[in-house]
């Protein structure tokens, strides 16, 4: 199943991500749509009980608390009570987004999200304090410094991380392989996330690794193949396009990307929402990816044997949202092999919509699908080959296992919520107070595209036409293409 109608995607450009994803509203189109839309019935019953139980904060509560503080709580709390990417932000969180799409700001490099009162990682951002000292995908934040993060909020929590560069912050987490806390300590710095890594690794054998979907990253994908051929001086052999740990970003950059391997008009992805203009179909088409159409695109001078040559794509539990379009979409098109363990399963699009006070709210509005109509939300995409990375698995963190995750419409399980373990959580915490002086030891990260990176060696062969050594069989409630 297909979207009917075809949306532009610079009528609505969006971001889609773990947690950074942007876009922006046309005011005039939504006022629009709304006169034609029959005006809701305010529930004037619960907006007494609001204001009855605003009042008495504000004249019983112990202590004075200003109205901006209720109100911004408020508005939070029926945010992020409906799913785990839909928020407010202040105007300063807001700032920090933005900064952090366009590939530079201030703080760990961690990309997370709440899960029971506590912050979870879904993925390190690489090159970045976090990802360099050892932080996993699937951590458990307890404790920044000294202040617990029980009941903090995760706009605060992300204050907290931020801050001066060269300035130190104490992490401690809880992993499901360990039986003791991490200690991290980890030293604040300006991120600066080169988004395109690449190289040959040997003759004939290129590798390009997307590090986080940003404004440029199709631009820089499309210099570096150029580099990587000059240097290679023939058609390539073969490609390994690494989208691990990869937490998604702009969806006109996933587009792009996609178009550099397919052929043009080739559908990448479409989404189906409740407002009309959150209904988009997205082809390979350089209108859909750069501002300017053919004139400005970036890809037009790619070497022809992109579109032809044997191709594998690595993808884990911390590719997420955009990561998991292209993958998808290179999977359904069997344009690309796809190698690795089943992704994060965020198959939705959040808007951003700013405010007048200089906030904004990042409001999920529609469900993606790949060109062959699966829905990637809290299901994920299946790899061709499951290969482990070797470490251990029941680290790895999924869409599925967040608090409110949105449904997957093909899910017949929809809208019942996954439980989460609160007496494990409740334990580890426990055992955290118990051994304050008694910590697990952390390593480093394997070295992506290194000799110990077993799933880049694994892509190799499949690219040589050694037999893959596969882990295990997937699970049955993900996606895989048909």
């Amino acid at each position: 199943m297909q979207a009917k109608n075809k949306y532009p995607l610079f009528t609505k450009a969006g971001l889609v991500g773990s947690g950074l994803i942007l876009g922006f509203m046309l005011s005039l189109t939504y006022s629009a749509v709304a006169e034609k839309m029959e005006k809701p019935q305010l529930p004037l019953d619960d907006l007494r009980a609001f204001a009855e139980v605003f009042g008495k904060i504000k004249s019983d509560y112990v202590e004075p608390v200003e109205d901006k503080k209720l109100i911004s709580d408020a508005i939070s709390g029926m945010l992020t009570g409906l799913d785990p990417h839909s928020t407010y932000m202040d105007a300063d969180a807001f700032k920090d987004m933005q900064a952090s799409t366009q590939g530079e700001f201030g703080g760990l490099g961690i990309e997370v999200g709440m899960e029971d009162g506590l912050i979870k990682v879904i993925s390190p951002i690489e090159d970045t304090p976090a990802y360099t000292a050892g932080i996993k995908s699937g951590d458990l934040i307890i404790k920044l410094d000294d202040t617990p993060v029980k009941g903090m909020s995760l706009n605060d929590a992300v204050k907290r991380m931020r801050g001066k560069p060269d300035t130190t912050v104490e992490l401690t987490v809880v992993r499901k392989s360990e039986n003791k806390p991490l200690k991290f300590f980890l030293k604040r710095a300006i991120i600066k996330n080169k988004s395109v890594k690449y190289k040959l690794t040997e003759p004939g054998y290129a590798y390009l690794r997307i590090t986080q979907f940003q404004e440029h990253t199709g631009e820089d994908l499309a210099k570096a193949i150029k580099v990587m051929h000059d240097e290679n001086k023939a058609p390539f052999k073969g490609f390994i396009l690494d989208l691990r740990n990869d937490p998604g970003g702009l969806l006109n950059a996933a587009v792009g990307v996609s178009a550099a391997f397919l052929p043009k008009d080739d559908l990448v992805v479409y989404t189906e929402g409740r407002a009309p203009d959150s209904k988009m179909q997205l082809t390979a088409n350089p209108e859909n990816y750069v501002r300017g159409g053919e004139a400005n695109d970036y890809l037009r001078n790619l070497p022809a044997d992109l579109k032809t040559v044997p191709m594998a794509v690595l993808i884990n539990s911390g590719s997420a949202s955009a990561s998991e379009i292209v993958a998808g979409a290179l999977q359904d098109h069997k344009r690309a092999t796809l190698l690795g363990t089943q992704s994060f399963g965020k198959g939705s699009v959040q808007t951003i919509m700013p405010m007048n006070n200089g906030a904004a709210i990042k409001l999920t509005t529609a469900r993606y699908f790949t060109p062959n109509g699966r829905s990637i939300q809290a299901k994920g995409i299946v790899p061709d080959y499951i290969v482990d990375d070797g470490t251990d698995q029941s680290e790895n963190i999924h869409e599925a296992d967040l608090t409110h995750h949105l449904a997957n419409p093909t899910d017949a399980q929809a809208g019942v919520p996954i439980k989460s373990d609160e007496t494990t959580i409740a334990k580890e915490v426990a055992k955290e107070k118990a051994n304050e002086k008694k910590f697990a030891e952390h390593t480093a990260p394997i070295e992506p595209a290194s000799k110990d990176d077993i799933q880049f060696t694994q892509a190799i062969n499949f690219l040589k036409g050694i037999p893959v050594v596969q882990s295990k069989p997937p699970k049955e409630d993900a996606t895989k293409a048909n």
